[in-house]
C-alpha cells in the first residue's frame, strides 16, 4: 500500500541530520507482509537467473524485472531522496546484497572509491528483502564519516571486496547498526563509512542497494558498468541528455508497490 504522500517528504530538520551524520532512516517502504510477495518472486525469478549483466547477476535487475524495478523507483525511497537532491532523481543502478549464513565480512570502506559517476553525486538507499539484524550481518555505519575522502588500501583476500579504509583513519567504537524488518530502508550519503561482518546466524540476510543521483551526472553506462545499461528515470526530467534510459520491464508484473 502506497505510503501517505506527506509522509514521504523530509523536514528542515531530517535534511540538516543527513547534513550532519550522512544518512537518514530508518524509513518504511511497505510492511513485512508487503514485502513477502516481492520477496517470493524475488526468490523465485531473479535470484538464480542470469541478468543484464553477464559478470554480476545480482546487478542491474531493474532493468529485466518490473519487480525490481517498483522497488527502485518506489515513492517513499525517492520522493525522501528528493529532498535532499532535487526534483529530477535518476536510478543510476540497483544491486542485491545477498549474505547467505557463513558469507564473509565486507570491510569498512566508501562506495565513491568503486563508483563510475562523475561527478560523484550520490545518494543510495538500502532497502531490506529479508529481516537484517545484527545477527545476520546488517549493515554497520559511523556517522559523521562522509564529511571526507579516507584513503583506501587493499583489503585481506578472505574479504568480501578488495578494497577497504585503512583502520587508522576511523573509529569503529562509534559504529551503529542498521537493524531492518523486511520493507524498511535507510538513506546513507556516497562517502558515509559502512562494512557489515560474517554473518554467524543460520539466516540469511538480502537486501536492494538503489544507487540515486540527479541529470546532471555522467554514469559510464556501457564502459564501466555493463553494455546496454539503462538507468531509471524516477521523477522529475533530465533535459541534459547525457545518460540513458528505460522504462518498467514488463516480463513480470508487480501489483505490491
Amino acid at each position: 500500500m502506497p505510503p501517505d504522500e506527506t509522509s514521504c517528504q523530509l523536514t528542515r530538520a531530517e535534511v540538516d541530520f543527513f547534513v550532519e551524520n550522512g544518512y537518514l532512516g530508518p524509513y518504511a517502504a511497505m510492511r513485512p507482509d508487503e514485502m513477502a510477495g516481492m520477496r517470493a518472486a524475488i526468490d523465485a525469478r531473479v535470484l538464480n537467473t542470469d541478468g543484464p549483466n553477464p559478470r554480476r547477476p545480482l546487478q542491474s535487475r531493474h532493468m529485466d524485472h518490473a519487480v525490481v524495478y517498483d522497488l527502485a523507483a518506489h515513492r517513499a525511497i525517492i520522493d525522501r531522496i528528493a529532498g535532499l537532491l532535487g526534483p529530477n532523481i535518476v536510478v543510476w543502478t540497483t544491486n542485491f546484497w545477498l549474505k547467505a549464513p557463513g558469507s564473509a565480512e565486507i570491510p569498512w570502506h566508501q562506495d565513491i572509491n568503486f563508483w563510475p559517476i562523475e561527478p560523484p553525486v550520490n545518494v543510495s538507499a538500502w532497502l531490506a528483502i529479508d529481516e537484517v539484524t545484527a545477527g545476520n550481518a546488517c549493515v554497520r555505519i559511523i556517522p559523521g564519516s562522509h564529511r571526507q575522502f579516507l584513503q583506501h588500501q587493499r583489503a585481506p583476500d578472505e574479504m568480501a571486496i578488495h578494497e577497504m579504509v585503512d583502520p587508522k583513519f576511523y573509529d569503529a567504537s562509534r559504529a551503529v547498526d542498521m537493524e531492518l524488518k523486511p520493507g524498511e530502508f535507510f538513506l546513507f550519503s556516497e562517502r558515509l563509512l559502512h562494512a557489515s561482518g560474517v554473518n554467524t546466524s543460520d539466516k540469511r540476510r538480502l537486501g536492494l542497494s538503489i544507487r540515486v543521483t540527479i541529470p546532471i551526472v555522467h554514469i559510464f553506462q556501457d564502459t564501466h558498468l555493463h553494455p546496454g545499461h539503462t538507468a531509471i528515470l524516477a521523477k522529475g526530467e533530465d533535459v541534459m541528455g547525457f545518460n540513458r534510459y528505460a522504462g518498467r520491464p514488463q516480463e513480470i508484473q508487480s501489483s505490491n508497490v
